[in-house]
């Protein structure tokens, strides 16, 4: 079994990083103008790492499959970005961070690489402050801060309900800056299939433009992918329908090892699925659970409006059975908690799961609020209820929009809807402290690595994980490789690698393009969502793993005997596109539902049902499985395990009560 060595420095957890930096190896400024680094994705994680890179002096090529960087699925996040700066005095801190983080993790993360990012967080804060970032402000000019789950403190830093486009553009400015005096060369609607390696190196890429079809070769002393999470895998998740797990499964299959491919995030508030037509679904962001409160009724199949459902027959289930976080419990437990009300027979709307995210209370509350400001006596209770839309529309007024125009319900007037749904993968490439997978030279970043967020990530980390990665780790770390690199020349694209690699890939798509069946491609990504959902979603059972197993292993034959391709490679073909990400899709479904087989405990998002306390909680077994488990590839459906074993020096393990 090999030996993962993850590279945590020695010493005090809260010195563990500024030793590093103070100790790694440098690459001078004039060697760094010879140097040549390839990063594939431009979301928060890609564009920050590849615009800081180039500031530093290297030569940049970054690439991405959409029309431009500001399209990378980053744009999507709502909510907010985690920092502890503790402006709201409420006893926020570094250590308060990296324990929340640790602990909603559900203690299956580094205890280095958590507190490395809750030491960094501050900084994101004042370089997007720099970028213009415009984060939502108090009355006085501060920036203001929020709570999300899992946390009893505010240090979520937002603007509005669109904080990753925000963010993104904050990035994409500093890439574009990189781009337009030549250290930065964008290619955009290119999607890498490939890894390139040479004497055991990553270094570089084959990657296909989509517009014309046509292979390309691309040289690098080394790669970094910041290519996001695989949720897609479930085919309905809160992703973008493009988002897929295609560049890392390639690096997997070059010897990257795959790290806790289990451990995938349900998030309690989406709007529910309306029918087989939908080919994604839609997220209301976290921040909802400031001020929205959750119930279901208190009697089984209550068919009668909510407006029409008294107070004292209503359930607040989460403000019940967790009465110490309430309705701001992290997103596993709040997804369990969801799905054990419908599945008992709670739910409401026509589907009967779904339950209410209500913000008549505090839209009441802030109303009063107001109306003392303005000084109003006796206010009636269409005043307040007026006054307190107008808190409520300037802090989430876009995210109901959003609802009222997918659902045609006015969120204002009446409850939302909400159900859980696959939307965030904690799993991802194994990366040690300094970013880099198992493949020398080649490194993973944000939600393509497994590092920070254990078995459950709590909300607004996201966005924290990828600009840290980017802005304040990578260009450290990289440095402690491509010090020793300063003199390998750029090597020519003719190399029998290169060659070998394009050809490989020219294999695979020619053989895609000749099955020539009578199937679609979404119909197979359809079926491997079911798969995925039933057997290794909110719930898994060894029963129901086993089951999967075999239909993922059926579907992958079927899938290469039965696909149809229409059009052909020399254009830009969707088609084409999607067939190559579901194939890898599939493999990857496979070796997930190995790794929950194995896994056979409950932590955050794996829910083991043969795992559970009285009160039907996830139950950890810390004897057996503190470990990371990471996967080396072995050919198709067939990998070999590799632990490494989790230390808590600092926290300790205890089981998780957010009562």
């Amino acid at each position: 079994m090999t030996k993962l060595n993850s590279k945590i420095p020695a010493g005090e957890l809260e010195t563990k990083w500024t030793k590093y930096k103070s100790t790694v190896p440098l690459v001078n400024p004039a060697n760094k103008r010879s140097i040549e680094i390839i990063v594939v994705g431009s979301g928060l994680a890609g564009a920050s790492a590849a615009a800081s890179l180039a500031e530093l002096g290297y030569k940049v090529k970054c690439y991405c499959f959409q029309d431009s960087p500001r399209r990378a699925h980053s744009i999507a996040a709502q909510g907010g970005i985690n920092a502890a700066k503790n402006y709201q005095n409420d006893g926020d801190s570094v250590y308060r961070l990296f324990y929340d983080t640790v602990k909603g993790g559900d203690y299956r993360a580094r205890e280095g690489n958590v507190y490395r990012l809750a030491e960094v967080s501050a900084n994101i804060i004042d370089q997007c402050v720099a970028q213009g970032v415009p984060f939502a402000r108090e009355y006085g000019g501060y920036l203001s801060n929020r709570s999300f789950g899992g946390t009893q403190v505010q240090r979520t830093f937002y603007a509005a309900g669109q904080t990753g486009q925000q963010l993104l553009l904050g990035a994409y400015s500093a890439l574009e800056r990189q781009v337009g005096i030549g250290t930065v060369t964008m290619y955009s609607r290119h999607e890498m299939l490939d890894i390139v390696l040479i004497d055991g190196k990553a270094r570089g890429i084959i990657a296909r433009d989509l517009v014309t079809g046509k292979l390309e070769r691309h040289f690098g002393h080394a790669v970094l992918l910041c290519t996001g999470g695989y949720g897609n895998v479930f085919y309905l998740s809160t992703n973008a329908m493009g988002s897929n797990v295609t560049a890392a499964w390639k690096a997997h299959r070059k010897g990257a090892f795959f790290g806790n491919p289990c451990f995938t995030q349900i998030h309690p508030t989406c709007i529910p699925v309306s029918g087989d037509h939908q080919s994604k679904l839609t997220l209301m962001s976290e921040s909802l659970r400031n001020d929205g409160r959750i119930w279901v009724p208190k009697k089984k199949d209550d068919n009668r409006k909510p407006v029409d459902i008294p107070e004292e027959e209503r359930d607040y289930y989460l403000e019940r059975r967790y009465p110490a976080f309430g309705n701001l419990v992290p997103r596993d437990v709040a997804s369990r908690a969801a799905k054990e009300r419908c599945d008992a027979g709670y739910g409401v709307g026509t589907s009967k799961m779904a339950v209410y995210l209500d913000f008549t209370f505090n839209t009441m509350r802030y109303g009063r609020i107001e109306a003392n400001k303005l000084g109003i006596q006796n206010p009636s209770e269409a005043e307040i209820k007026k006054l307190g839309k107008e808190v409520v529309k300037e802090k989430y007024g876009n995210l109901f929009e959003m609802y009222e125009k997918i659902t045609g319900e006015n969120p204002y007037e009446t409850p939302m809807r909400i159900y859980p749904a696959v939307h965030y993968t904690m799993g991802g490439l194994w990366v040690d402290y300094e970013l880099m997978t198992t493949v020398p030279g080649l490194y993973a970043l944000g939600e393509a690595n497994f590092s920070d967020h254990g078995a459950n990530r709590l909300g607004a980390s996201a966005l924290m994980q990828g600009l840290a990665d980017g802005y304040f780790v990578i260009p450290y770390t990289i440095g402690a490789y491509l010090s020793g690199d300063i003199r390998t020349k750029s090597i020519p694209t003719d190399h029998p690698a290169f060659v070998d690699a394009e050809k490989k890939v020219q294999e695979q798509l020619d053989k895609l393009m000749n099955i020539k069946g009578m199937k679609s491609v979404d119909h197979f990504h359809k079926k491997l969502g079911k798969i995925m959902w039933d057997k290794c979603g909110m719930g898994r059972n060894e029963k129901g793993l086993t089951e999967a197993i075999s239909e993922i292993r059926a579907l992958r034959e079927e899938f290469w005997k039965d696909v149809r391709i229409p059009g052909t490679q020399n254009e830009m073909n969707l088609e084409l596109e999607k067939a190559g990400r579901v194939a890898d899709f599939i493999e990857l479904g496979e070796l997930m539902c190995m790794d929950a087989l194995n896994r056979k405990e409950s932590c955050g998002g794996h829910f083991r049902e043969e795992s559970q306390t009285e009160e039907g909680e996830a139950k950890r077994d810390d004897d057996k499985f503190s470990y990371v488990s990471a996967w080396e590839y072995k050919g198709i459906g067939s990998f070999e395990m590799h632990k490494e074993e989790l230390v808590f020096d600092v926290v300790h393990p205890s089981q998780r009560s957010y009562k």
